[in-house]
């Protein structure tokens, strides 16, 4: 088998090979194959046995390839395979859909260990070294879906266009940061029996010249940055200030990240000391990305937050990784109804049946609901006739710098 190895990766071009190809200015057709869980073949099995299955893809892959396609190893359990012909879109995917076929149908045996592989293709056209990112990027967007499966790189893709935004922000937040133009801005949540508002979520603005942007556009850039933790201590910082000569309850969205650093309880309590805010009136909301607390220290830390007096939340349930499970490990104070299931609850009967059973799971818990994205009138009623404790959303009022006299 090493043998093997070695005579298929002599007839492979190298990466260095595939470098200097790509600088010359012939137009290429790119494809990028990349092994889908290959690390899980390394960690079951071993070094010895991943090796092994590489030399047997190559083997194969030497079989699939287009006659007059190139392959090179570019690295670990990513090839190329460059095609100097002229094809159009639709003759690129056949190509790379021939190549998964082919392999779909093999079971490689090696060491007496029978595995099948699975490949994910990102195809790019072109020329130069651009050719390798816009595969990758193609891998990419491809992986957010479905693997073994291929696709052509497309500049004007949402995917794409994402990145270029979290690269332009990220540079933005950098800036925020140094200059702090990072603002809370309130938004109003109303009490259905009352009428009268009762709470506000505190969310974070960016404050970019003259204009105000809202948090799709960099939260993400945040992340990526590192400084997610810096626009959550601002916020509380904000709010604890704006909050303190009212009896209003407001709400904080507490990421993974504010857990992982371990600072949160301690700026939550200086800042409550500071101005004189008891605890009970903070509302600390989950999000999504806290995925389990099974991990760290997250539970203890909630748990001891809660002893402090500090309720909780969670954020957009219903939606990606909210579900039963986080309810029954946070057991919340209160449970927020992710908008999805409420814009179209007055027409949409599948909505209204998630939502009746998400209000009786909370009654018989004990956990109060508040509904997002309440737009109009007809919602509204809805909330009300529902049952629902608070209402959220642009027809109760839009976030803003300052709080709603009342």
């Amino acid at each position: 088998m090493k043998d093997l190895f070695c005579d298929v990766t002599l007839r492979a071009g190298t990466h260095d090979g595939l470098i200097t190809k790509l600088k010359e200015s012939t137009p290429l057709n790119f494809f990028l194959l990349n092994i889908d869980n290959f690390s899980n073949i390394n960690n079951a099995f071993g070094y010895d046995v991943g090796t092994a299955v590489l030399c047997e893809f190559m083997k194969y892959l030497e079989i699939a390839k287009p006659e007059n396609s190139t392959l090179y190893s570019y690295y670990s359990d990513k090839f190329v395979l460059l095609d100097e012909r002229v094809l159009d879109d639709g003759e690129l995917i056949r190509i790379a859909e021939a190549i998964l076929s082919f392999f779909s149908q093999l079971e490689f045996i090696v060491l007496d260990i029978e595995i099948r592989l699975s490949l994910s293709i990102g195809i790019s056209k072109g020329s130069g070294l651009t050719n390798i990112s816009q595969a990758e990027s193609a891998i990419d967007e491809l992986r957010k879906a479905k693997r073994n499966h291929c696709l052509i790189f497309n500049e004007e893709s949402e995917f794409v266009q994402k990145k270029k935004r979290n690269i332009y922000w990220i540079l933005k937040i950098k800036e925020a940061v140094e200059n702090e133009d990072i603002l809370a801005y309130f938004q109003p949540i109303v009490n259905n029996k009352t009428g009268k508002i009762e709470k506000y979520e505190c969310l974070a603005r960016l404050k970019d010249a003259d204009e105000i942007i809202s948090p799709y556009y960099f939260l993400d850039a945040a992340r990526v940055t590192g400084n997610l933790s810096y626009v959550t201590r601002s916020l509380i910082s904000q709010s604890f200030k704006k909050f303190s000569g009212t009896d209003l309850e407001f709400s904080l969205n507490i990421a993974a990240s504010d857990f992982l650093l371990d600072y949160l309880e301690f700026f939550l309590l200086k800042n409550a000391e500071k101005y004189n805010i008891d605890p009970s009136r903070v509302v600390l909301e989950m999000l999504e990305d806290i995925t389990t607390l099974d991990s760290g220290t997250t539970m203890e830390q909630l748990n001891s937050l809660r002893k402090k007096g500090f309720k909780l939340a969670i954020d957009d349930f219903g939606a990606e990784n909210s579900n039963l499970s986080r309810l029954l490990e946070i057991h919340p104070d209160y449970l927020k109804i992710d908008g999805a299931f409420i814009k179209n609850i007055v027409d949409d009967e599948n909505s209204q049946i998630i939502v009746d059973g998400i209000i009786s799971i909370c009654k018989k818990s004990d956990i109060k609901i508040i509904a997002e994205y309440v737009h109009n009138e007809a919602v509204q009623k809805k909330m009300i006739e529902l049952g629902i404790d608070y209402s959220q959303g642009y027809f109760l009022g839009k976030p803003e710098g300052q709080l709603v006299e009342q």
